[in-house]
């Protein structure tokens, strides 16, 4: 094999595949990069046995060969060579690299053993704007559940019926569901490894317009042209998270999320100096008292809001009440109570299709 590529070309491609390799794995074959020349073109592929990623740049091939390389090795190489032409020439198994001053050798692996991106099959093909994909992601993924003895809570749920597209996380604590309307008649359930919805956001370049999903029964498929991205499906079932979602409100606060924010964030910093993590809301007409205590001080926060109802005295983890505030990136939220004992449902006020549930905490005497 002998190849030429610049330095620029080549390094961009290796840092997509190497989002699919793990470090800890049983395979030593899997800690490598696949790497294979023909038809003026590099293919680069990454996996470690659940995510696989592949892609393919141009290069000047003079003669065609494979390989498996050294990720972390061949990586580190490609970034510390001087930004200029790079030429890789394979004999048997040594990979010889030469750029202007710099020359290394090193070993790499055969490629008979390394696995090939899986086939898909009977998929069903949904598309979706990148904008939409990503921000369904990163306002749900963060809910998935810790616990592998709930495998099937450890994702986010891909819930696809003719017309509507929900994603769907939660850990037994919270829920964060986002839906929206698509263009499509299809119907199915797929369960997204939280890993691999991270990486799809990674991969998701800003200057993509729209995302073809294909969902099959073992696996999610995203197709972006040169770059490839595969991941297995987790099996199992789904919680019913339909009936969590109620409507008979007493209690709905209006107010600005910034404002939340920042003094949950306060709170927070004498809350998880307890093992609780608790803060308590004290909720009135025109504002909300937050507090906190540990045995090392407290504090208390008043902020501005509108409220429909009576009051209310209601307490949560801080964590969990923080982080869904944040995934709304709107500024004013609502946030509707039934009592001190079911779930708080949070929402933006000027956009529909998401929505955060959290579990309060009880206190003493409730």
């Amino acid at each position: 094999m002998k190849v030429e590529i610049h330095k620029q070309d080549l390094i961009g491609p290796i840092n997509t595949v190497q989002k699919a390799i793990s470090g800890r794995t049983p395979l030593p074959i899997l800690e490598g990069i696949y790497f294979k020349a023909e038809n003026n073109q590099i293919t680069l592929m990454g996996t470690d046995g659940e995510i696989s990623i592949q892609t393919k740049v141009a290069a000047k091939v003079l003669e065609e060969g494979e390989i498996v390389l050294g990720s972390r090795l061949f990586g580190d190489i490609i970034r510390k060579l001087p930004s200029a032409t790079i030429y890789l020439t394979l004999t048997e198994h040594n990979l010889n690299i030469r750029c202007q001053q710099s020359e290394f050798n090193i070993m790499g692996q055969p490629t008979q053993e390394f696995p090939q991106m899986p086939e898909i099959i009977d998929s069903v093909k949904i598309q979706l704007s990148r904008e939409s994909l990503v921000d369904s992601l990163r306002s749900t993924s963060f809910a998935v559940s810790l616990d592998d003895l709930r495998m099937a809570l450890t994702g986010v749920l891909f819930d696809c019926k003719p017309g509507k597209m929900s994603f769907v996380a939660l850990d037994g604590y919270r829920m964060a569901l986002n839906e929206m309307e698509i263009q499509s008649d299809a119907e199915i359930q797929a369960i997204v490894p939280a890993r691999a919805c991270t990486e799809i956001v990674r991969l998701l370049d800003e200057s993509l317009d729209s995302i073809l999903i294909e969902l099959a029964s073992n696996y999610i498929k995203i197709d972006l042209g040169s770059t490839i991205f595969v991941s297995k499906l987790i099996n199992g079932e789904f919680f019913q998270y339909q009936g969590l979602v109620r409507n008979d409100h007493k209690i709905n606060v209006k107010l600005k999320r910034q404002d939340f924010v920042q003094g949950l964030e306060r709170a927070n910093l004498l809350a998880k100096e307890e093992r609780s993590n608790l803060v308590k809301l004290d909720i009135s007409a025109n504002e909300i008292l937050i507090e906190s205590h540990s045995d090392i001080g407290d504090v208390h926060e008043l902020i501005p809001c509108s409220t429909e109802g009576d009051g209310l005295k209601i307490a949560f983890n801080s964590k969990y009440l923080l982080e869904g505030v944040k995934a709304i990136q709107e500024e004013e939220i609502i946030c509707h109570f039934i009592d001190s004992v079911n779930p708080c449902i949070i929402e933006s006020s000027e956009k529909s299709g998401y929505i955060y549930l959290v579990l309060p905490v009880r206190l003493a005497g409730q």
